[in-house]
């Protein structure tokens, strides 16, 4: 059997920079349990109507997705995956506020204080 060409590769669904890589590990690595991975959805909030959601995923459901970068294993929710393909995923730490950022090409607004999107 063949590998597949880059043009028939599908491209991930969410990618993490090394940043983002290297604080979900730390995350993961502290969990109490059993971690399958980094589950990621996406909820309704917020004031421009959908919001990104993280959390420890226990286990792995049978229509989730599952992508495989540097290391992490990301979970994605079935629901999310229209939304979110594309994204990549990194870790800012800065003075006042640190945290993960969806970098999402299918945002077509974001509100003001950057917790909401639509698309």
């Amino acid at each position: 059997m063949t590998e597949p060409t880059s043009a028939q590769q599908q491209p991930k669904i969410i990618t993490l920079t090394e940043a983002a890589a290297a604080r979900a590990r730390v995350i993961l690595d502290a969990a109490e349990g059993t971690v399958a991975g980094l589950w990621i959805g996406v909820g309704e909030g917020g004031c421009s109507g959908k919001t990104y959601k993280m959390d420890y995923a226990r286990e792995i459901g049978p229509n989730d997705q599952v992508v495989e970068d540097k290391g992490i294993t990301l979970v994605i929710d079935p629901m999310a995956m229209l939304y979110l393909y594309g994204t990549e995923i990194d870790y800012e730490d800065k003075d006042l506020d640190s945290g993960f950022v969806f970098r999402n090409p299918n945002e077509t607004a974001r509100c003001g204080c950057g917790e909401s999107f639509s698309v």
